[in-house]
């Protein structure tokens, strides 16, 4: 007996000899005990992804394979037939050398798992795909004469891979997905949310994890930009969005939270939806509350191409913005006072976030209660409303340009008002003297090394910085890398040498006085032993 069963155990491995794929999830079953010279038993070089579309739209399964002779491409489901030429419509595209199988108008029951054979008369490749279906909402149905609404509950959640957990001493990986999404410009203030002030000596692995995310979308992406993170927005909408162009435009751009799918429509009065508009796509959370705080993630099939935080902390406005009136030319303010301290919050102009730059000045108090806008030399064009949002509050007001205009007829000068009702202007409570909170300390750096000095200020209205080299101003020289984030002013030298040896000394002024700290750095040469 047990000899009849090694024999048939022989003939059944020499009949079907199952082999592996290089690709993972391919099972190869060679239907001959040996192949001739030249030939090859079908293989998948690129299997169909995982695919989750709305009811009623189309699904794309694509698979490429290879193989001597050149393989039949077959599909089936496990639960059900595919024969159905209405909905199902396998073919072959020349162009691209894919194996395709659309799915047309897709309904709840046709989410499912398949499967794509690809065979020839040496042996036979088959792998599975599933394919989600996100119901479309309510729907009409009759009861006894009346109309009764259910909802159609999605045929599967899906869920994306994790992020790997935080371990300690090391960086959030959150920060790092947050940053690969990002422009350069939004670094310092992504990093100081979680708490990271100086960032420079992550860049090096931080290029080189952008460029791996790259060769990733450049699967499925052919161009990406103008990526925004997430904000809310004066109309009380979260907005995240991106230009993007896809290589195939039926590829899925699917929404995460958290790493679970959220359902999106193109409907803007959806709790979710997705504005395509072009190559721009701009995804939409109406009337946000707390809990839609979260870790917000946008793939293209399985690549990401986006990833934002939306952050709801629990603030209220203290003192809201008021009003404002100005003279052409001149500047005016607009000032506000948190209930807790936040890093930054957003200055808006109509749908436009303000940025800190020539035109507008972005100040925080040392304590991270009171936040400024300054707008610099008001023109007509700056009149308007202005909006400061913390969290999913906000504050508005105006601001009224005054001007000065002179009559061609009677050579006198006149005023021209484009609003009236100015109201009383508040004296500040706040105005405090330009002080160290913690000073310049001395350096020794090695030759050919970077450099990096900092100190902690105050002072109400925020201080004008300056550094100085040997009492030449460095503000304007590019040698050098200077910020000031909340108050912490830093100076960083990347690459050290006999010239930078000095003194250092910054100088921090506003209308209330002046203060000043210094430090010598010294370099230390590199000597051969």
């Amino acid at each position: 007996m047990c000899c009849v069963s090694f024999l048939f155990s022989q003939i059944i491995q020499l009949v079907f000899n199952t082999k592996r794929s290089r690709v993972p999830g391919v099972m190869i079953t060679q239907t001959v005990e040996q192949l001739p010279a030249g030939k090859s038993t079908p293989d998948f070089t690129r299997k169909p992804m995982a695919v989750t579309v709305q009811e009623g739209k189309k699904a794309f399964f694509k698979a490429m394979v290879s193989g001597e002779p050149a393989p039949t491409v077959t599909w089936g489901r496990n639960k059900g037939e595919i024969d159905d030429p209405e909905k199902y419509k396998p073919r072959y595209d020349e162009r691209t050398r894919e194996h395709i199988l659309e799915i047309i108008n897709i309904n709840p029951d046709q989410a499912d798992t398949y499967k794509c054979f690809a065979t020839n008369e040496y042996g036979k490749a088959v792998c599975t795909t599933t394919l989600n279906v996100i119901a479309a909402g309510f729907k009409k149905k009759s009861q006894g004469g009346k109309k009764a609404y259910f909802y159609m509950n999605c045929v599967v959640v899906t869920r994306k891979k994790q992020l790997p957990p935080q371990k300690e001493g090391e960086i959030d990986p959150k920060l790092w997905e947050l940053l690969i999404s990002a422009p350069k410009k939004d670094y310092e203030k992504i990093c100081l949310e979680f708490g990271v002030t100086d960032f420079r000596w992550m860049l090096k692995r931080l290029n080189q994890m952008k460029k791996e995310r790259a060769d990733e979308q450049a699967k499925v992406v052919e161009k990406l930009e103008n990526v925004k993170q997430i904000e809310v927005k004066p109309n009380g909408k979260a907005e995240f969005g991106f230009d993007m162009q896809l290589w195939d435009p039926n590829s899925a751009v699917n929404l995460y939270k958290d790493g679970i799918m959220v359902p999106y429509a193109d409907d803007e009065n959806s709790k979710h939806s997705l504005r395509k508009k072009g190559t721009n796509y701009l995804f939409t959370i109406k009337d946000p509350q707390p809990e839609d705080a979260g870790f917000y993630q946008v793939d293209v099939e399985e690549a990401n191409v986006l990833t934002t935080e939306f952050r709801v902390p629990a603030v209220e406005f203290v003192d809201k913005i008021k009003d404002a009136k100005a003279v052409e030319s001149e500047d005016a303010v607009f000032q506000c006072v948190l209930s807790t301290p936040l890093n930054r919050i957003t200055w808006s102009r109509e749908d436009s976030s303000l940025e800190h730059g020539d035109k507008y000045e972005i100040t925080i108090s040392e304590d991270k209660l009171t936040h400024t806008l300054r707008v610099k030399d008001c023109e007509i064009a700056d009149k308007g409303a202005y909006y400061a949002i913390a969290g999913i509050a906000s504050s508005r007001a105006s601001l009224m340009v005054e001007v000065i205009a002179r009559d061609p007829m009677s050579k006198l000068i006149t005023q021209t008002y484009f609003q009236v009702n100015r109201p009383e202007i508040k004296h500040r409570i706040f105005d405090s003297p330009p002080s160290f909170i913690v000073p310049l300390k001395r350096r020794t750096a090695p030759q050919g090394y970077e450099c990096y000095m900092s100190c902690a200020i105050k002072g109400d209205p925020a201080p004008r910085v300056t550094w100085y080299w040997n009492n030449i101003s460095l503000n304007t020289n590019t040698n050098y890398h200077i910020t000031n984030v909340c108050g912490v002013c830093s100076l960083l030298i990347l690459r050290v040498g006999p010239k930078d040896n000095g003194e250092y000394k910054v100088v921090i002024q506003n209308k209330l006085g002046t203060a000043e700290s210094s430090m010598t750095l010294n370099v230390r040469g590199i000597h051969k032993v």
